[in-house]
């Protein structure tokens, strides 16, 4: 997630990153991946020491699994802000809104479809109706919590004119981050951020929140490649995944990539290539006697020293 850029905003505040991990809920939704609520405690102490701004830490209405992972998390973090997800209805808030209570700083996170096709056959609901559910859900979330999250879902296949106009009922309500999500991975990186640009140009109150860039689903392959585009991504995902969130940090240089949270997320069923971006295996493994050589010399590496990119040296091969 990143804040909108707008002329008006200082500079500092411009490109200031925030980085939201949805490991331990849209990760949890991959095919085979599933954590204890042990994993997901431990998971979070690592996350809250690098740094994580924002942890999404399940979906309190779907399970009382779910719903004591988050509230115990909410319990455990105090760095982090908490984030719960909760659909555009009050019994799902009502129960987000509780899970989140013992959070020193807590997130409501709230979606609705806008796109013409999950408007029709998805909630079988008119525009106006969605609408309507967009302003009752936030102002609900934000009788609860002064940090509230709505999401477009779809966003990318939404016309744009109603996408304008839900994010101003969203902002109006009391939204204070405005998440604009490739649901099914369907648009290109120059797409993604023209539709950023559109919004905070023209949408009233857009300079007064947070955009945030939700690089989803990778079944297609453009989850990572969005990245730019926000400047941060989101870990594990449905299906194919997300961009990961180390995709976007590393090459921005504002969090390390953290071995800790690739072996954790290798425990919930999901593999870690030996090439994988700071974390793989082999990364900080070389052969070439130039490249060695590089890495030695003090203040001018060839490549990233492993100290930069993650609590733990690679051993030698």
């Amino acid at each position: 997630m990143t804040t909108p850029v707008s002329d008006a905003a200082p500079i500092g505040a411009r490109e200031r990153v925030i980085i939201f991990d949805t490991t331990m809920r849209d990760g949890e939704q991959s095919p085979g991946a599933s954590m204890s609520l042990e994993e997901k405690l431990e998971l979070a102490k690592i996350l809250e020491e690098m740094g994580v701004d924002v942890i999404e830490a399940g979906f309190p209405i779907a399970s009382n699994g779910d719903f004591e992972a988050v509230r115990q998390i909410s319990q455990l973090v105090t760095e982090s802000a908490i984030c719960g997800l909760a659909r555009a209805t009050q019994k799902d808030i009502e129960r987000c809104a509780e899970a989140i209570r013992p959070a020193r700083r807590g997130r409501i996170h709230t979606f609705i479809s806008t796109s013409p096709v999950h408007m029709k056959h998805k909630l079988q609901m008119g525009p106006n109706a969605v609408l309507e559910a967009i302003h009752a859900s936030v102002s609900l979330a934000r009788n609860h919590t002064d940090d509230v999250e709505w999401s477009a879902e779809d966003a990318t296949r939404t016309e744009r004119d109603f996408l304008r106009r839900a994010v101003e009922v969203a902002i109006k309500a009391g939204a204070t981050t405005i998440n604009i999500p490739d649901t099914v991975g369907y648009t290109y990186p120059s797409e993604y951020a023209d539709i950023f640009r559109d919004l905070i140009a023209n949408v009233p109150g857009a300079d007064g929140v947070i955009f945030s860039t939700h690089c989803h689903h990778n079944d297609l392959g453009p989850g990572r490649r969005q990245l730019p585009v926000g400047r941060a991504g989101r870990g594990a995902a449905d299906r194919a995944g997300q961009g990961h969130r180390d995709l976007g940090a590393v090459r921005g240089g504002d969090v390390p990539v953290d071995r800790d949270v690739a072996r954790g997320v290798h425990r919930i069923g999901i593999d870690q290539r030996p090439a994988r971006l700071g974390i793989g295996r082999g990364v900080q493994r070389h052969q070439p006697g130039l490249l060695l050589g590089g890495i030695r010399v003090e203040g001018e590496d060839a490549v990233p020293a492993p100290a930069r990119a993650s609590r733990n040296r690679a051993k030698p091969p």
